[in-house]
């Protein structure tokens, strides 16, 4: 299936693509990235998955590896801070600059103010788990910090988006592909609640160590923090408890109450997000495999491709690779206005 481009004479968008291991980035560089993004593997990285990320020596690795090819690397300290116990997170910014980042993405004020002291020359990129949404808000960034580049909630629509882009001096990133979040980016009170931990620390949204699936009758029953996520009947798929995906009893009925399982895809709206000022399309997925990678960055390589040679684009078939294998264009098209 394709689409037809509108043509424009717009830069085209930076293809962003998330680097959970060094072999991920080599995948995704080999794909098509334009940009990786990748964290260390500590507290100072939103998806401190155990098994996943890179320490010093890899990411200098994985740096040197990129930059051969023209690729860039990103490297997100996208966590804040905890109160006297900052030294850590100072340590990851000399580790980035020295390995030769292209840009940091930070989100905790301090460290941004930190990094900019320290760093003068480096480039700083505010994460979306600063949830700026608003020209005051991104002014306030760029005028105080330098920061060059505002990853944008998930919350907005094009013509917010459009809004801000002409509004605001700096480049303007958006999400294109992958897992939504009801929360304000990452900042999940509802597992904080259910488990005790913090998402932001631990890097994920249902820490393994409290999860669990129990044999009830003829259901399989899957819990988090001992809350009842959902049920499976007997030869039902079944999936990973993460509270706002799970199905509760509301007005006599289960329902999935906060949010049903699915996931972005803006490949048929590349062009009005193109026209709307996006400098930069991010792919989520950081915890994701190498085949999930290999198949969505040549998807939207080649869709960004064609954008920018004024053809079709290409629409491919990328269900199989989203939750519930449903997807959507989420709050870029609010469409329940």
């Amino acid at each position: 299936m394709t689409l037809t481009s509108s043509g424009s004479s717009q830069k085209t968008m930076e293809l962003i693509c998330p680097a959970g291991t060094p072999a991920a980035l080599r995948t995704a560089v080999e794909a098509g990235a334009d940009a990786v993004y990748c964290g260390f593997r500590n507290e100072t990285n939103a998806r401190n998955f155990p098994g996943l990320n890179f320490d010093e020596a890899e990411l200098r690795e994985g740096v040197a590896y990129a930059h051969a090819r023209g690729v860039k690397v990103l490297v997100a300290l996208n966590t804040f801070a905890r109160a006297g116990c900052t030294k850590i997170w100072q340590s990851a910014v000399e580790q980035a600059v020295a390995a030769k980042a292209d840009a940091l993405i930070l989100a905790d004020l301090g460290l941004i103010d930190w990094a900019r002291k320290a760093f003068p020359d480096q480039r700083l990129h505010l994460s979306v788990q600063a949830a700026a949404a608003t020209v005051p808000a991104i002014r306030f960034y760029v005028e105080t910090f330098g920061i060059r580049r505002v990853v944008l909630p998930r919350v907005l629509t094009v013509d917010e988006i459009s809004a801000i882009a002409s509004a605001a001096a700096c480049e303007i990133e958006v999400f294109a592909f992958g897992g939504l979040c009801v929360m304000a980016e990452g900042r999940c009170l509802l597992s904080s609640y259910a488990t005790g931990e913090s998402p932001n620390m631990n890097g994920v949204c249902s820490p393994a160590s409290h999860v669990t699936y129990a044999q009830e009758g003829n259901d399989l029953v899957a819990r988090l923090g001992g809350f009842t996520i959902d049920r499976y009947p007997t030869g039902k798929p079944v999936g990973y408890p993460t509270l706002c995906k799970g199905r509760f009893s509301c007005n006599a009925k289960v329902m999935h109450v906060f949010e049903e399982p699915t996931s972005l895809n803006t490949i048929g709206i590349l062009p009005a997000l193109q026209k709307a000022g996006v400098a930069a399309l991010k792919i989520e997925g950081r915890q994701r495999g190498k085949a999930y990678l290999a198949a969505t960055v040549r998807a939207f390589r080649e869709a960004l491709d064609a954008l920018g040679a004024e053809r079709q684009l290409p629409l491919p078939e990328l269900s199989g690779l989203t939750e519930g294998s449903r997807q959507t264009v989420g709050s870029y098209r609010k469409t329940w206005r």
